[in-house]
């Protein structure tokens, strides 16, 4: 599995994932693509502050649905009331990816993650505002959640534009491991904030305190990231010498098997992980109505931490020892995908609740490599688009998590069986990975023979 490298290659792969140097290839497409990379102490001041801003970012995502009942209570909405507001995000969150992918290669990712997080920021502060402004709070609360989405749905198309164009090879699985391990503890802390703020000062402390600390971090990436970049200042001039977004040259990239593989491979466990993501609780209720529910909705996600940071490591770790990248991204899409599905399938038949947890609890914590797999395949095959590419792939996983979700309610509403609904999560697994691992690859697609850039 191991090939062969030149000893320049591999003088540039010894350095250590956690040490984030930063190298710069012999690439003769240009001097501004080198000049674009981060220096060590630079990437290490992005890695911590781009892990905040993700745990922020799922803080304010997750702020409506934790404060849904109070809310309900308070402007007397219906169950379908509340599924109109919270479902408003994931609209919104759809129909921005492209767009906010190809706006950070272009000016760079920097930017459109300062410009959107103080965009949301605001909305999020300013949510509790809105309730009380007048006698239309539904309207009011499904536009701000819509525009929350909007908002939102350019930050990891961002971040894998600013991934390809500011860290070597080697090292991106880390820093994606490290970003996804923040929406972990996002989504704790918004549980845990939630359960402590809600009962001492009310649900609109939840939406001032996540909207202030959103917005501090914005106000720190301006004034002490932002200001003395040279690299943002090159991607100024780098976006100058780029083509315009053409269908040609979307049509050249969707002709590649592996960026298609990688694309369906990215919907099928953004579409597992959504359907587990929004059951699983019901299922424990149901299965185990005696179970503290803390057990469920804490454990798996605490193991996801770790996990997902240990397999950003295997990751840059493996590449380093002269793995091939194609190689070790496919290893690391067999143990989000693979394994995790081996843990998934035991719970289609009689289980105990502690057996439950410790499945969910595993499978939670392998699906985490993804960020080493397709996630950061996309700048492998892509990185001169990177940010718009996993913006059409993200987007296509929502719309796919959206409809398998919704299908598996139908499921268990017919069959009366969790069964199906784990069945069906293996076996979208299974399909997603079969086609990355016949088709996957990390060789660059994005250049013509003649050694043109395919940037859309």
């Amino acid at each position: 599995m191991a090939e062969n490298h030149s000893a320049g290659q591999i003088r540039d792969l010894k350095a250590s994932p956690l040490d984030l140097n930063i190298h710069r290839p012999e690439e003769p497409a240009g001097e501004l693509e080198n000049q674009n990379l981060w220096s060590r102490s630079l990437a290490r001041k992005w890695t911590v502050t781009l892990f905040l801003g993700t745990c922020l970012l799922y803080c304010a995502r997750m702020t409506t649905p934790v404060c849904a009942v109070s809310m309900a209570a308070d402007f007397h909405w219906s169950k379908i009331d509340s599924g109109l507001v919270l479902g408003g995000f994931f609209w919104g969150y759809c129909f921005t990816q492209i767009l906010g992918g190809h706006a950070s290669d272009k000016v760079g990712g920097e930017r459109v993650l300062f410009i959107s997080a103080a965009s949301w920021a605001l909305i999020t502060a300013g949510t509790p505002v809105l309730a009380h402004l007048g006698p239309h709070t539904l309207a009011l609360m499904t536009v701000a959640r819509i525009l929350m989405g909007l908002l939102q749905g350019v930050f990891f198309p961002s971040l894998a534009s600013l991934c390809s164009q500011r860290v070597v090879e080697a090292e991106r699985g880390f820093l994606m491991s490290t970003m996804h391990s923040g929406s972990h503890l996002g989504t704790l802390l918004a549980g845990g904030m939630g359960s402590v703020m809600l009962d001492r000062y009310g649900w609109e402390s939840m939406f001032y305190c996540t909207g202030l600390l959103a917005g501090l971090w914005a106000v720190t990436v301006k004034y002490y990231l932002l200001r003395d970049d040279i690299a943002v200042n090159q991607m100024e001039k780098r976006s100058e010498i780029q083509p315009s977004l053409s269908g040609k040259r979307w049509l050249h990239l969707f002709k590649k098997p592996p960026v298609w593989a990688m694309v369906f491979a990215h919907m099928c466990i953004c579409s597992t992980s959504y359907t587990l993501l929004s059951w699983l609780p019901m299922f424990f209720k149901e299965s185990f109505p005696h179970a503290t529910p803390w057990v469920y909705n804490v454990v798996p996600w605490l193991v996801a931490i770790p996990s997902g940071l240990c397999g950003g490591f295997v990751s840059d770790f493996l590449i380093t020892k002269g793995y091939s990248v194609a190689s070790v991204r496919k290893i690391m899409q067999f143990g989000a995908m693979g394994l995790s599905s081996m843990f998934i399938l035991p719970l289609s038949g009689s289980v105990s609740f502690t057996s439950a947890v410790v499945f969910i609890s595993a499978a939670v914590g392998f699906t985490t490599f993804t960020a080493g797999g397709v996630s950061v395949n996309v700048q492998d095959l892509t990185p001169s688009c990177a940010g718009a590419l996993y913006g059409f792939m993200n987007m296509m996983g929502a719309l796919m998590g959206l409809v398998l979700v919704s299908f598996s309610g139908y499921l268990i509403e017919v069959t009366l069986s969790w069964s199906v609904v784990f069945s069906l999560v293996t076996l979208v697994n299974v399909t997603g990975l079969g086609v990355f691992l016949v088709f996957g690859d990390a060789q660059r697609v994005d250049r013509q023979e003649d050694g043109q850039l395919i940037v859309v």
